[in-house]
């Protein structure tokens, strides 16, 4: 269950006081930003139970992938292209998969039931739910951040660039995974969806862009966590082009609000049916 603060409930004050009907009419609206943080802390307190386990197996698998790597990449832009992607992987594998398979369960559950019944807007539902998420990544994406600096000899003076990636890529992840969840039909078919999500997360973030034949870059370039990756790659330089890394910034800022907004629109369509 989750607590929502005293000033989200329609008809009360902040001071828990019943308002006159006739001054509120049907009720105020439930404010955004309480509620956003009531369903934040709700989901942050259930990954941190529910997901340390699979948190450690995305972190374990990006550490994996650096390990194979280093025996087959040799050159310094192919590492910085295969250490951020190996990054970012761990973003995509619990904002994407998990995020798609906990939104197809609930819907398959009637859990949009309880959310329903609570005062709080659809966006606050899916914003928290992605942003505790997104949020839930942080330890393994770093751990995989500075693990791969050292283990490709990857100057780390910038590495601090990865927390600006990990809430815009997660955001950009987070929404589409809830999407994938809230549109499909069976849970089993959102589950898969996440699976394919976080695989083409793998086999287009990971491997070096040169080495992809045309068509393949062209969806790579369709990716919400490409631009998050390239941002990371860009700031292993001796000295980054901050505009390219502020640019992949931006695209990935508006990829992710674009998605969530897709999602918000998704949920509201799962909770009427």
């Amino acid at each position: 269950m989750i607590a929502v603060p005293a000033d989200v409930v329609p008809g009360r004050n902040p001071a828990g006081q019943e308002q006159d009907p006739g001054e509120a009419g049907l009720g105020p609206r439930a404010r955004l930003r309480p509620s956003l943080a009531a369903v934040y802390r709700a989901q942050l307190s259930r990954a941190r139970v529910a997901r340390v386990p699979l948190l450690f197996v995305a972190t374990f698998q990006s550490v994996g992938i650096l390990v194979m790597m280093r025996g087959v990449v040799d050159h310094t832009g192919e590492a910085e292209s295969v250490v951020a992607g190996a990054t970012v992987l761990v973003v995509a594998f619990v904002a994407l998969n998990l995020l798609a398979q906990y939104f197809g369960q609930l819907r398959a559950s009637g859990g949009l039931d309880h959310y329903a019944t609570l005062p709080v807007p659809p966006a606050a539902v899916v914003l928290g739910a992605a942003s505790a998420y997104a949020s839930f990544t942080v330890p393994g994406t770093v751990v995989t951040g500075v693990f791969g600096c050292l283990l490709f000899g990857l100057p780390m003076a910038h590495l601090w660039v990865v927390l600006a990636v990990i809430p815009l890529a997660g955001a950009a992840l987070s929404g589409l995974g809830a999407a994938c969840g809230l549109l499909a039909p069976r849970p089993e078919l959102a589950t898969l969806l996440g699976q394919l999500g976080m695989s083409a997360a793998l086999l287009l973030g990971v491997l070096p862009a040169d080495r992809m034949p045309e068509p393949v870059r062209l969806a790579r370039d369709l990716l919400p966590s490409t631009y998050g990756v390239e941002a990371l790659a860009r700031s292993f330089a001796a000295r980054p082009d901050w505009a390219f890394v502020a640019g992949d910034l931006a695209v990935c800022a508006a990829v992710g609000a674009a998605s969530l907004a897709a999602a918000t629109w998704a949920y509201r369509r799962a909770a009427v049916r």
